[in-house]
């Protein structure tokens, strides 16, 4: 194989790295330093409000809440050690863990839960799961009690089956627990004073966030699995470095300058097979990645031409190519790894050509341009759209894909304010929450892509019930509807890739895209 010239990009990139390693402050005696990389920087440190994705992996080290995600997606107890609920479904009664300490030293009650609780019940928070518990939301919080300093009861208005799966739910920060020193007298946000197995470090925007162990955390006596069970600190200190390049992370991993690679680019996987000194951890994922189109929009609006695309596309060869074999192909909203995913979520759509033309045809379609945004920070996105845009073009279907960051891109999405985009949503843990992060009115959430009234009564139905076979059969009857409406295509799933060194020991991925450095050391 011929030696490839390194780009401009990836030069900046791994001078970038060196100088941020450069940097890195020396510590004294043998201290354990393990140095992964972020593709961008989080956007802050308050769980749960202004995040993303790596927001959410960062601060899961630093805080908890009483409930988390098991690996098979079940709900395990973490600052809970059980709950109790009330016949009727509304009542929840949490008994707490003892001895659980915040980083602060100070010693968790059923006080911290309630302040911490309420804080993201109230508006001024700007909690991303507010809405959840509010009157049009899975249930309303009426009440939130503490009995006495070990209990904490919880009052819906009406019972749910998502209660406990959306306070576990990453991207709502966990419903974390944090002490009241989090917060200034004002009220304002400074920093996270949590009771996970990591403290925070140094934050230097936009160069790298380090986590420091936690000496007074006491795990959980459960093993590890998903975000519950044992988190143990293995190492002193987590260095995140903020390396948006692809080529120099993998450089740097390559050089022995970083332990851990997660969110490895495809292109990469072939340049890190077989290499002595690097292992690889390949591990399906629910998170997903498809084009999404704006209904509202003047010519999308028009159903035969969202059908045309669809039928334009090969999906198993779209995936083939991008993914390179780490994935499989899936146009269900319901990801392949979820445990309602059946029969029904196995049919979508099938390539047929001919009957594409018939449909544009049909929609008096000529070749108007329609613009499909993508960004180049998961490089399967952008990948995904210059394919989709290739098989569109031999129905005659004209796409011009414009790429943005992703900050862009996400600004654009959360205000409807695209015609079509390819975009990766992370991944949800529970059949309808799957649904809710595609489904809703686009009048009052313009995020959401699928504006179909009586999907939105289904997805509501799905929350309300815990009778499996039951809601099996309203996501089996959602899944032939989406399908139909075509608001957007789902490709596939993906992966957890990542790549680590040879000395790096306990590394394990999950359904959840999202790398877990508790239980990691280094040999």
């Amino acid at each position: 194989m011929n030696a490839r010239r390194p780009s401009c990009v990836m030069m900046a990139g791994l001078i970038a790295l060196a100088a941020m390693l450069a940097a890195a402050p020396v510590r004294a005696g043998a201290e354990t330093l393990l140095r992964t990389r972020l593709n961008a920087d989080i956007r802050s440190t308050d769980p749960g409000t202004n995040r993303d994705a790596n927001t959410d992996g960062v601060m899961a080290h630093l805080v908890e809440g009483l409930v988390a995600f098991r690996d098979d997606t079940s709900i395990g107890p973490m600052l809970a050690d059980s709950w109790d609920v009330s016949n009727d479904g509304k009542t929840y009664t949490f008994h707490l863990r003892q001895g659980v300490k915040f980083h602060n030293g100070a010693v968790m009650t059923s006080a911290d839960v309630v302040w911490s609780l309420k804080r993201w019940l109230d508006p001024a928070t700007q909690w991303r799961c507010l809405s959840e518990f509010s009157a049009s939301g899975i249930a309303q919080i009426e009440k939130i009690e503490a009995p006495d300093t070990q209990t904490v009861a919880i009052t819906l208005d009406r019972a749910t089956a998502l209660f406990l799966p959306t306070l576990a739910r990453p991207d709502c920060g966990q419903a974390a627990i944090i002490h009241h020193d989090s917060v200034g007298p004002d009220g304002k946000w400074i920093a996270p004073v949590g009771t996970g197995p990591f403290k925070l470090g140094d934050w230097k925007r936009g160069q790298y966030v380090d986590l420091v162990r936690f000496d007074g955390y006491v795990a959980r006596s459960e093993p590890r699995s998903g975000n519950a069970g044992a988190k143990t600190a293995d190492v002193d200190r987590v260095r995140f470095n903020i390396i948006p390049d692809s080529s120099a992370a993998k450089a740097g991993l390559l050089s022995g300058a970083l332990d851990v690679v997660s969110n490895l680019s495809i292109p990469d996987l072939e340049d890190l097979k077989g290499r002595p000194d690097v292992q690889l951890s390949i591990t399906p994922a629910l998170g997903l990645t498809g084009i999404l189109f704006q209904t509202r929009d003047p010519l999308l609006k028009d159903l035969r031409i969202r059908r045309a695309i669809a039928l334009s596309l090969d999906t198993p060869e779209i995936v083939d190519a991008v993914m390179e074999g780490t994935a499989r192909a899936n146009n269900s909203a319901l990801p392949i790894g979820s445990p309602f995913y059946g029969e029904a979520e196995a049919h979508g759509y099938t390539q047929n050509v001919a009957e594409a033309k018939k449909l544009l045809v049909q929609a008096g379609y000529h070749g108007q341009p329609i613009k499909m945004i993508a960004n180049k920070r998961y490089s399967y996105v952008f990948d995904s759209a210059v394919l989709v845009q290739a098989m569109a073009q031999s129905v005659g279907i004209n796409i011009e894909i414009e790429v943005l960051d992703w900050a862009a891109q996400l600004d654009r999405y959360n205000r409807g304010d695209y015609q079509s985009m390819a975009f990766t949503y992370s991944a949800r843990l529970d059949p309808s929450l799957s649904f809710e992060m595609l489904t809703g009115p686009k009048a009052t959430q313009p995020r959401k892509v699928w504006d179909n009234p009586e999907a939105q009564v289904m997805m509501q139905q799905s929350m309300m019930i815990d009778d499996k076979a039951k809601r099996q059969e309203l996501f089996d009857e959602m899944h032939r509807r989406f399908i139909d409406d075509v608001p957007m295509v789902v490709l596939f799933n993906g992966s957890e890739i990542a790549g680590l060194r040879k000395n790096v020991k306990g590394y394990a991925g999950w359904l959840f895209a999202q790398p877990r450095f508790w239980g990691v050391s280094i040999r």
